[in-house]
């Protein structure tokens, strides 16, 4: 029997020995990898991904470390200063690539694709070509397979390791399927590639993908055998695919929709966009769009297809990616009141995602704490989807492989970071071609990714995409506002803005005034506070979610009973938010995001008209807004346009037609952007992520010019350099718990004293309520004014210690107002 540990419990010292571990993370990554038809590839990497733990080198270190050694014993080491030192994974990635390669040239491909995944699995997936500065085209992937025994330990692995773990590994590897498999899954890809062979950009990006794929099944395989370990309680509580079945989660959607009482004349076209949805949901797996004007009841029509094709389809869970926390917040509960009924455990059916509170390296409490969407309905944000699809390390990458035969639901796809147009474009041709899942893209205003370069990357839309049968005649039918240009040379002034917004109150009851910058929310909302007889309301991303919840409630309430109501926000506001006021007044940005400000405006038709006012404010500064400032000016150039033809727009500034021109002339503008440029400050010379994870071209002829050969490794992607260099928004953000109001105070409280995993793990979740995401810049200022703590050392979760920087009326803020509040200080 061995005696090798694989790990040792803090709680209680128990000891999970190492062929136990190596079975358990077999057996589920085996059975994730499945999803795609290669079980016996994830069993295989399972066995092997910690075969370097049998060295004595690295049991001498585990065990010095967990004190099972004593200092004065031989075998005693400096566990803390060889923290990250002692290879344990590349045996285990050695052995696959010399056993496999022996196969010829398939069985090279075969071998490098499951050996990454193995050297990868505490790293990230490291790079196969180096895209550093001082290394450009070096084969790091050889170097690492032909590191030096002395230091990898396979030979010393493979004379002490349990029988059973190698005799299955060897068994594994002769079994002929293990390279046809993966054979036949490549030459899918290379038959459904636009140019039909393995050396494309999109080929090899797929290819990529796949091997990305195998890695999340592992990484979440070990973190999850890991953590059961560590805390068998929390292991109680992981559903692992056991959720109510689809029969029950469309039975209460149904009975839901079947008690709606219809109050306004726009519910009618509401229900027939709903049944289209529920008719589609019988078509087979694959791409669609859902084009629907702002006010259709695209959150349960989506949700009604998504339920009937997983219930069709046998497929696994629907994900809903949408951009903005302020609607997840808003749909997740609306869903959630609908599928979790009383009696049913909160949590059980829909599960909320989109904490960023801890920082992107990870620690070993962030990976414990790391939710991997076990669950049937997932609401998460286009950041942590694409995180999970290009971002570093392994947190985010553990959840690929749950986006295997799934549907899901893209809310607002409009507002995909064009920068990653390629590359996302890419990723779900491999999910929707690949992994069994269908997609479905919504939005009031459909992007044309389907018209963007194809070589490097076009969405593949079948000729009946579309769920709505006729989009056009669904606009005309839900064409509740009039816009008006109201373009001024030389601009509005904050005064001129307030005396319109004052005025269409008091014409229309309501008026809600839409800004690009959380400085223009703060100045207009002044401007009108001071001179209105009535409540003024503001709205920002630097108040948190259950702060912004009440704000909305209170303005619903008004709106409601139709007292004068005058709101002023950000464009946290016009996506997905469901709010019906009089009037609309919006700061020109692009015209995807004026409509959808529109779609805030007489929403639901009370009025015969609403009017929406478009207005270029005064001494504007969008340098630093490039997406916002480029969609203005293309948006101008088309109300230009329509100013002298209407009729070729169908009369409609926010119709298909004129949104069809607005996006042919903004992608046009940013075409070389799509790639994903990196410069080469970043990088060390330029490129781009989309080549750096498909063909990597500069590398592989730096290696070439080199070595007077090209590369004699088949997958050529720098990896690691790409997710490093990939950031879902330019400036990633990081998440602070503010103290809004007592439930904000004691759950701070909570975390400052909360030291069991299972725990801060549900207070985690609790946490993303009540915290606001902030940039670097004003991190630092709150750093500097010493007003952010850790809630406990090495924990890396902030919270506000000083209430005077969060106030009610704007939320965060990095200069004090109001008395001094210390807390736990």
């Amino acid at each position: 029997m061995s005696k090798h540990i694989a790990h040792v419990r803090k709680a209680d010292g128990a000891i999970q020995l190492l062929p136990d571990h190596l079975r358990g993370v077999a057996r589920l990554t085996s059975e994730f990898a499945s999803k795609i038809g290669l079980p016996q590839q994830g069993e295989l990497i399972g066995l092997l991904h910690d075969l370097g733990k049998y060295s004595a080198e690295f049991q001498n270190y585990l065990k010095s470390a967990v004190e099972l050694l004593n200092p004065d014993e031989d075998e005693f080491v400096d566990a803390k200063g060889l923290k990250g030192k002692v290879d344990h994974s590349t045996a285990g990635a050695q052995l696959v690539w010399q056993e496999l390669a022996k196969f010829g040239q398939l069985g090279q491909i075969v071998a490098q694709i499951l050996a990454l995944c193995i050297a990868s699995h505490h790293s990230g997936l490291i790079d196969c070509l180096s895209a550093d500065e001082n290394s450009l085209g070096d084969d790091s992937f050889s170097k690492r397979m032909n590191k030096q025994d002395g230091r990898s330990h396979l030979d010393e692995a493979q004379t002490v390791a349990d029988d059973l773990v190698l005799l299955r590994a060897h068994a594994l590897m002769a079994e002929p399927s293990m390279i046809h498999a993966i054979q036949s899954l490549v030459g899918k890809i290379i038959r459904l590639s636009p140019e039909k062979n393995d050396r494309n950009i999109v080929t090899q990006q797929h290819i990529g993908l796949l091997v990305r794929f195998l890695f999340s099944c592992l990484i979440d395989a070990d973190r999850i055998d890991t953590a059961d370990f560590e805390n068998p309680r929390q292991a109680k509580l992981r559903m692992g695919g056991r959720y109510a079945d689809w029969d029950t989660l469309c039975f209460r959607l149904e009975a839901h929709l079947a008690n709606f009482t219809p109050r306004y004349p726009i519910d009618q076209l509401r229900q027939d966009i709903s049944q289209h949805c529920f008719n589609a949901a019988k078509r087979r797996r694959g791409i669609f769009t859902l084009t629907v004007p702002t006010g259709g009841g695209k959150t349960l029509a989506s949700l009604r297809f998504a339920l009937h094709h997983a219930k069709t389809h046998q497929m696994e869970r629907v994900i809903y990616v949408i951009p903005f926390t302020s609607i997840i917040d808003q749909n997740a509960d609306v869903v959630r009141r609908i599928l979790e009924p009383q009696g049913v455990v909160p949590g059980t059916v829909v599960l909320e995602h989109h904490s960023n509170l801890t920082p992107e390296s990870q620690t070993w409490r962030s990976k414990m704490l790391s939710e991997n969407w076990d669950a049937p309905v997932v609401y998460t944000t286009s950041v942590q989807f694409l995180e999970t699809l290009f971002g570093s390390g392994t947190r985010g990458a553990r959840r690929m492989h749950q986006l295997a035969n799934a549907v899901l639901i893209f809310d607002e796809i409009q507002t995909l970071p064009v920068n990653c147009v390629h590359l996302f474009n890419n990723a779900i041709s491999f999910l929707t071609k690949h992994c069994n899942s269908t997609v479905v893209l919504c939005t009031a205003t459909q992007p044309l990714l389907d018209k963007v370069d194809a070589f490097k990357g076009a969405m593949q839309l079948a000729d009946d995409h579309e769920i709505m049968p006729d989009v056009q005649g669904l606009f005309d039918d839900l064409k509740r506002v009039e816009v008006k240009n109201q373009l001024r040379h030389g601009g509005w002034s904050a005064d001129d803005i307030a005396a319109l917004a004052l005025s269409e109150v008091e014409r229309a009851q309501s008026c809600l005034v839409i800004v690009n910058t959380k400085i223009a929310a703060q100045a207009i909302y002044r401007q009108c506070k001071q001179r209105a007889e009535f409540k003024v309301y503001h709205l920002s991303t630097h108040m948190c979610p259950a702060h912004r919840k009440v704000i909305l409630t209170q303005v619903r309430d008004d709106l409601q009973v139709q007292t004068p109501t005058l709101c002023i926000s950000t464009q946290l506001i016009e996506a997905g938010v469901d709010v019906d006021f009089g009037c609309v007044i919006r700061f020109t940005a692009g015209l995807d995001s004026i409509a959808q400000a529109a779609g805030r405006c007489n929403r639901n038709g009370r009025q015969d008209c609403g009017i929406v006012h478009v207005i270029n404010p005064q001494d504007e500064n969008l340098n630093m807004l490039p997406d916002i400032r480029i969609g203005r000016d293309r948006a101008e150039r088309v109300m230009s346009d329509f100013h002298e033809n209407p009729g070729k727009f169908g009369n409609n500034l926010i119709g298909p037609q004129a949104l069809a021109w607005y996006y042919q002339n903004y992608f046009y503008a940013r075409s070389d952007e799509m790639t994903y440029p990196v410069s080469e400050k970043k990088l060390g010379h330029h490129d781009s992520l989309l080549n750096l994870l498909s063909c990597n071209t500069i590398a592989s002829a730096e290696h070439s010019k080199a070595a007077g050969r090209a590369p004699d490794i088949y997958l050529r992607q720098s990896f690691m350099a790409a997710a490093r260099a990939f950031k879902a928004i330019d400036a990633p953000t990081r998440g602070v718990l503010v103290p809004f109001e007592q439930a904000g105070r004691d759950l701070i409280a909570d975390l400052c004293s909360a030291y069991m995993p299972d725990k801060e793990f549900d207070l985690l979740r609790k946490a993303q309520q009540y915290s606001v995401n902030v940039f670097p810049n004003v991190l630092e200022k709150l750093q500097k004014a010493g007003v952010v703590r850790e809630v406990r050392p090495d924990t890396d979760i902030l919270f506000l210690i000083d209430s005077r920087y969060y106030s009610t009326e704007f939320g965060l803020a990095t200069t004090p107002e109001g008395n001094m509040e210390v807390l736990y200080g």
